[in-house]
């Protein structure tokens, strides 16, 4: 994928490419600046009205049948879980102590982070199992390539 901020990849979905991660979330425009702005993993609440908000965005881009905008927010609801399990386990999200080792991970660090990792995870999972996002996503890419699952 071109992960260039110039490029617009609602005008240039041929340019996307599919990937099962949370790549170009920072870059892919416009959705970056559709999707930012929305995503929030503070605690339980500000995770309901966040994700609620991406899911807004991703039905009406499944309704314009815009499998990239679709798959960024799948993606944005993707890193709210990761990065709210992350501070979950860790204090204060460090996965790593000074010296670079993976630190210990704690059950639970921050039960406000969990409880908003597992709003985002029943939206990602929604989003996932989708049919018509699933059938987009391997039109998509047939048509240009892209990582497997």
């Amino acid at each position: 994928m071109e992960e260039r901020d110039d490029i617009d990849f609602r005008k240039y979905p041929e340019k996307y490419r599919y990937s099962p991660d949370e790549k170009g979330v920072f870059k892919v425009e416009p959705y970056k600046g559709e999707l930012l702005p929305l995503w929030r993993y503070r605690d339980e609440e500000a995770a309901l009205k966040s994700s609620r908000a991406i899911r807004k965005k991703y039905e009406e881009y499944r309704e314009e049948k815009d499998f990239v905008g679709m798959d960024m927010a799948r993606k944005y609801l993707q890193m709210g879980f990761t990065r709210a399990m992350r501070y979950a386990k860790y204090p204060g999200g460090r996965k790593y102590d000074e010296d670079g080792e993976v630190r210990r991970p704690q059950v639970w660090a921050d039960s406000q982070k969990r409880a908003a990792a597992i709003v985002f995870r029943e939206q990602w999972k929604r989003v996932r199992e989708d049919p018509e996002y699933q059938r987009l996503k391997n039109l998509h890419r047939e048509q240009t390539g892209g990582d497997p699952d």
